[in-house]
C-alpha cells in the first residue's frame, strides 16, 4: 500500500524530553574536570546542535584549550552513551500517536543532529524505534540541519513525497531546515532552545502529542 503521508520528527526535546540525561553527562564532565555545573534550564538552551557545539556553548570563554575541549568532549559522549536512557522518555501522548499513524499508513523518520548511533540507541532503549522507516543523525549524510538535504533525503529514502510532508521539531534549526526544505514546520513549545516561540516561525504549536492527530489529519 502506498504512503500516504511523510512525518520527519526531530529527536531531543521534541518526540524524548532527553534533557536529564544530556544534564547528568554534562555536568559528570564539569565535576570532573572543576568546572560549574549546569541547572536544567541551561541545558536546553545548549542542547539541538549535537554535543561538540553544546559543550563549545557551555565553555563559553571559560576554556581556551582545543585539547581540553576535545577530552571533556569525548567524556560527556562516553557518560553519555553509557546513560542514555536513565531518564529520558517520550513525551506525552507519542506513543499512541506514532501507533495511529502507523495505522493510517503515515511513514514516519527522524532528523536529528545527534549521533546516528546515540538517536539509534536510545529510540530502540525507549522501544519506539519500531515506528521509524529511517534515522538519520548529523553524521549520516556529509550534511545535516538545517541543511534541507538532511530532510529531503529521508523523504526520497523511505519513498514519500516532499508534496505530502511535514516536519516536527523544538527549535529553530528544526524551523529553518524546514523552510528550507518548504515543508510545514510544526513546533513543540518549551523546546531546547534559547529562542521564545515567538521567534520561531511555524505553522503549528503544540506542547506534546495528546490529540496530534486531529492536527495531522488537516494535512492529508
Amino acid at each position: 500500500m502506498t504512503q500516504i503521508y511523510t512525518i520527519l520528527f526531530d529527536l531531543d526535546g521534541t518526540i524524548v524530553n532527553t534533557a536529564p540525561d544530556l544534564m547528568a553527562a554534562h555536568n559528570h564532565v564539569m565535576r570532573k574536570f572543576g568546572h560549574a555545573e549546569k541547572k536544567l534550564s541551561d541545558i536546553k538552551s545548549l542542547a539541538g546542535k549535537g554535543a561538540w557545539v553544546m559543550m563549545q556553548r557551555s565553555f563559553r570563554e571559560e576554556i581556551k584549550d582545543e585539547k581540553i575541549k576535545k577530552e571533556m568532549t569525548k567524556e560527556f559522549l562516553d557518560y553519555y552513551t553509557k546513560n542514555i536512557d536513565r531518564q529520558s522518555r517520550p513525551l506525552k501522548g507519542s506513543i499512541e500517536f506514532f501507533n495511529w499513524a502507523k495505522d493510517k499508513n503515515i511513514s514516519m523518520g527522524v532528523c536529528t543532529n545527534k549521533q546516528e548511533k546515540l538517536a539509534i540507541d536510545l529510540l530502540k532503549k525507549l522501544d519506539i524505534y519500531k515506528y521509524f522507516e529511517y534515522v538519520a543523525g548529523c553524521d549520516t549524510f556529509p550534511f545535516n540541519k538545517p541543511d534541507p538535504r538532511h530532510l529531503t533525503d529521508v523523504v526520497e529514502i523511505v519513498g514519500g513525497d516532499l508534496k505530502k510532508t511535514i516536519m516536527i521539531g523544538d527549535s529553530e534549526v528544526d524551523a529553518d531546515s524546514a523552510h528550507n526544505a518548504n515543508l510545514p514546520f510544526v513546533l513543540v513549545k518549551d523546546g531546547y532552545t534559547e529562542k521564545s516561540e515567538k521567534e520561531i516561525k511555524h505553522d503549528e504549536l503544540i506542547s506534546d502529542f495528546i490529540g496530534f492527530d486531529k492536527i495531522i489529519e488537516k494535512y492529508l
